[in-house]
């Protein structure tokens, strides 16, 4: 829309700058047009009334004095200039009346005295005439001119008016209205009144002028650069919409809604008939099946790695499982009771590492981690199983929820166990061992080991010494502080969310 209005508008508005420009200059030329129009029956107006008035005082002038009948003297004079009306009345200087050709008439001021040389003029509206007394040498000639002669003068002319009315003495007289205008409309017509003083003054005329304007219908058709422009958008819009965004459209919900392992993409069949796009179409099918490719290689390349790595654990756990066993047997031809104890204490360590391969091995085939309650609970049953004689009747209570963690969890918390069991069993025997196990947390819980073996009397002994700096470092291996109370020691293991949170 931006490219094409930058191409398109500008073009659009320059055409309606000029139409518009080319439109106000017909306007004022039609405008300057009608006020010469107007002018120009001003100027018809003014002449017919100068000639009648210089006519009728040539005739006139030295008439008077002549001697004989001044009318006839006067009306020969008048009858040869043309178009000049032979009716009149001539008075002596005091008004009287001498004498009158035509339709004698003296306009209701009979005793209007002109000077020589002056001339007076005056409107009779209800007659129709315009009278003009005209001052000569022994008297005075009275004129007149009524509104057929003026209009003749108007048509003569060709001065189109919507209207002409003259004002003298007091007096209007309409001389044309709108009725009787010459030339026709052009289009919208605006009627402005023209006023002009002819005569000296003594009359003026009040001219309508119509002045013609280029009509409104015409003046829509600016914008038809625009709406050229409006046009285009809409088709522009249409055509895109039509032949590109829907069958996108199409693609990308048809893409959306397909799911991996269902099959090959199939793409709608309306996309319209533009190349481009079914090749687009065809390129994202070629694409999905490739990456539907792709995943399934890699689910049989993890496979076969989880395979793999089974395969390690269960080897690592048969090999701890044979040392385990040569210890033991080790352990039964020694010679001496510090030898048997050293083996067993070292195939009890083994045997808690293979516990949790063994586990673990568990572990891949649920993909979940290593469950704690499974391990912890098979370990304490190892470990009662390889007690010394003198620690056969120890009692191990187990309360354990049931939690997942990692390998390295599972090795720190196995070895923790043992090397407490182990203490308890070797120096209080009689005392029973309680392993707890709860969620503190999201993502942690609480295991705690109870025993009467962790007493104060048996803290300044060398061997118990030992026994907290290796369960120290186990709990550091967890990264968590070891809390130790009278008989307590409980430390926060890193555990898995709830299985229905995952």
């Amino acid at each position: 829309m931006l490219l094409l209005s930058a191409a398109i508008l500008p073009l659009g508005l320059v055409l309606v700058a000029a139409a518009s420009n080319g439109i106000e200059q017909a306007n004022s030329a039609l405008s300057s047009r009608a006020n010469d129009q107007g002018r120009l029956a001003v100027r018809a107006i003014d002449s017919l009334i100068a000639r009648n008035v210089l006519a009728l005082r040539i005739a006139a002038n030295g008439a008077l004095d002549g001697g004989g009948d001044p009318c006839e003297r006067v009306s020969r004079a008048l009858s040869a200039a043309p178009g000049v009306p032979t009716s009149f009345l001539l008075s002596d200087p005091l008004g009287t009346q001498l004498c009158t050709r035509g339709e004698p008439d003296d306009g209701g001021r009979p005793t209007l005295l002109v000077a020589p040389g002056q001339v007076r003029m005056w409107l009779v509206p209800e007659r129709g005439r315009l009278f003009y007394k005209v001052g000569v040498f022994g008297g005075s000639a009275t004129g007149s001119l009524d509104r057929e002669q003026f209009r003749a003068a108007l048509s003569a002319a060709r001065a189109g008016t919507a209207g002409l009315d003259l004002m003298a003495g007091g007096g209007s007289l309409q001389v044309s209205d709108e009725g009787e205008r010459s030339g026709g409309p052009i289009g919208d017509t605006v009627v402005e009144r023209f006023e002009q003083a002819i005569a000296g003054g003594q009359v003026q005329v009040a001219v309508d002028v119509p002045i013609d304007h280029i009509p409104s219908a015409d003046r829509l058709l600016l914008l038809l650069p625009l709406l050229m422009w409006i046009v285009a958008a809409l088709l522009s819009w249409l055509v895109v919409r039509t032949f590109l965004l829907t069958p996108l459209r199409r693609i990308s919900q048809t893409i959306a809604a397909h799911e991996p392992g269902q099959g090959p993409l199939q793409l709608p069949k309306r996309l319209g008939s533009s190349v481009e796009i079914l090749e687009l179409g065809a390129s994202f099918t070629r694409a999905v099946e490739r990456i539907e490719q792709s995943e399934r290689d890699m689910g049989e390349a993890l496979e076969g790695q989880r395979k793999l790595v089974r395969e390690v654990h269960h080897r690592v756990k048969n090999n701890l499982q044979v040392v385990a066993s040569l210890l033991n047997i080790h352990r039964r031809s020694a010679k001496s009771e510090d030898a048997q104890n050293a083996y067993s204490a070292i195939g009890r360590r083994v045997d808690a590492l293979a516990v949790v391969h063994r586990n673990h091995f568990a572990e891949l085939e649920e993909n979940r981690g290593i469950a704690l309650r499974p391990l912890i609970s098979e370990l304490a049953s190892n470990l009662r199983g390889s007690a010394p004689e003198s620690a056969r009747r120890l009692d191990i209570n187990l309360d354990l929820e049931s939690l997942n963690t990692t390998q390295d969890v599972a090795v720190a918390t196995a070895f923790l166990t043992t090397e407490i069991v182990e203490h308890a069993m070797l120096t209080r025997p009689d005392a029973a061992v309680t392993l707890t196990l709860r969620r503190s947390s999201e993502l942690t819980a609480r295991f705690t080991l109870a025993t009467g073996a962790l007493s104060p009397e048996i803290a300044s002994q060398a061997e118990h010494q030992q026994f907290e700096r290796i369960i120290s470092g186990l709990a550091k291996q967890l990264r968590s502080a070891l809390e130790k109370t009278e008989g307590h020691y409980s430390v926060e293991l890193p555990v898995f969310p709830a299985r229905e949170s995952y």
